[in-house]
């Protein structure tokens, strides 16, 4: 006797949670709450918030690819946020969703992403593999589709309500005689401002007798001193007092106070009083100049980072690569030509300065940071996604040459993959290794 499959009762679209999963999830809710709660008590609640967006981001990379998949009838076993052990998950129709312990990304698992995978006969026809190249195509391109979104929208929003922070328009010119708003100290003690007794809203009239037009001409002649007794003139309360600071080398102190953080590690010579002007400054645009300057600020910075990767595969840039490995000087003296991977390490420490810089600040990190991952996902190298964008390329070329379906053998791209997979593994741990260098040193 035989059973038609089409009188099988369909498979059930909903499992029921295993007994141990309602558990799972409240563990995981408390957990995630005593993670943010630690992180407010210890003063770092924003960092951490942040953090967690960071995360969202990546979630929202996964969700693209899983989105366009589901439009395009392929199928998709699991959707889980994060890596390693499973904390939580639960079954919906023919595809898991969970967390994991590490959260260090998340993927998106769908059927058959190559000809090597093996697959149920039944479930084939809903392979990757079988799909057409443009479906194919906008699998592989919606993770970091959805990064460049995440990018722009995150840009408009800082032009457009927060205001940029100097980080893409420039800041208004300071004049010279700006008020002073705040006074830093340094880790070992006084600092020359606090010493030679500069007070709140002291304006600067003159330094050695020189009147400076622009605040950036005063603090250029302050670097340019270090180590020598300065006569500064102040305007306090409508009267003039001289003050005699010598400013410090800032390459061989640590200054203290609000107006420090985020501040440059500097290793040549350069004078620091520890006074501040207008640190709050920032230039709000209208709803069509946000729009037009979010679009230049994403060009401009995917520009910069495609440079930056390009830079890194040429000679000079491996070899300055290896010398910030070797030498932690090198490493201080970071020029603009320089490639520098940031490990999770750094990107904490990034947010946890931008978090004290200005919500500005934070939204311009975010964005560099989308729009620097959708980028290097591009890279056409598995695994990476750019990699699957490559071979559905190349696999509809040669089916157009062929005049028939055309499907690339992945296995001859296995030591290609290793070899890509290896570099990326060494990127991502000598990155840790230079930013936990930094911390410590």
């Amino acid at each position: 006797m035989t059973t038609s499959l089409d009188r099988l009762p369909p498979p059930p679209t909903e499992e029921p949670a295993a007994a141990g999963q309602p558990a799972a999830l409240l563990r995981l809710v408390l957990v995630v709450a005593a993670v943010i709660t630690v992180g407010f008590l210890a003063g770092v609640g924003e960092t951490v918030l942040l953090v967690g967006a960071l995360l969202v981001c990546i979630v929202l990379h996964e969700l693209g690819h899983f989105l366009t998949a589901k439009a395009a009838k392929m199928k998709v076993t699991e959707f889980f946020v994060g890596f390693g052990p499973r904390l939580w998950s639960v079954r919906r129709g023919e595809t898991e969703y969970g967390v994991k312990a590490l959260p260090l990304g998340g993927y998106c698992r769908i059927i058959g992403m190559n000809n090597l995978e093996e697959v149920d006969p039944l479930d084939e026809a809903r392979t990757y593999r079988q799909k057409s190249v443009p479906r194919r195509l906008s699998v592989a391109l919606a993770g970091s589709a959805m990064h460049f979104l995440i990018a722009i929208v995150v840009l408009f929003s800082m032009f457009f309500w927060t205001g940029d922070q100097a980080n893409y328009l420039p800041l208004p010119t300071i004049p010279g005689s700006a008020k002073i708003v705040g006074i830093d100290g340094l880790t070992t003690g006084a600092s020359p401002a606090q010493e030679a007794g500069f007070k709140l809203g002291d304006r600067i009239v003159a330094v050695d007798g020189h009147r400076f037009a622009t605040w950036d001409e005063v603090t250029g002649y302050i670097k340019a001193h270090p180590g020598q007794r300065l006569d500064v003139t102040v305007e306090r309360a409508g009267a003039k007092v001289d003050l005699y600071p010598t400013p410090v080398d800032l390459s061989k102190v640590t200054p203290s106070g609000v107006g420090t953080t985020g501040l440059p590690k500097v290793t040549a010579p350069t004078g620091f009083l520890g006074i501040e002007i207008n640190p709050s400054v920032v230039v709000h645009s209208g709803l069509g100049a946000s729009i037009s300057e979010a679009g230049g600020a994403w060009v401009h910075v995917s520009a910069l980072t495609l440079h930056a990767l390009g830079r890194l595969v040429t000679f000079h840039g491996i070899s300055d690569y290896a010398h910030m490995l070797t030498s932690q000087k090198a490493a201080d003296s970071v020029t603009p030509s320089s490639v520098r991977f940031a490990s999770p390490v750094k990107v904490v420490q990034l947010f946890h300065q931008a978090g004290q810089n200005g919500l500005p600040t934070v939204l311009w990190l975010l964005a560099i940071i989308n729009l620097s991952l959708g980028i290097f996902n591009l890279i056409p190298l598995l695994p990476l996604d750019g990699g699957h964008v490559a071979i559905a390329v190349y696999e509809g070329v040669r089916s157009r040459i062929r005049g028939r379906r055309y499907q690339a053998d992945v296995g001859k791209l296995v030591p290609l993959f290793y070899l890509a997979l290896a570099a990326i593994v060494f990127l991502g741990a000598t990155s840790l290794f230079l930013d936990i260098r930094d911390l410590v040193s």
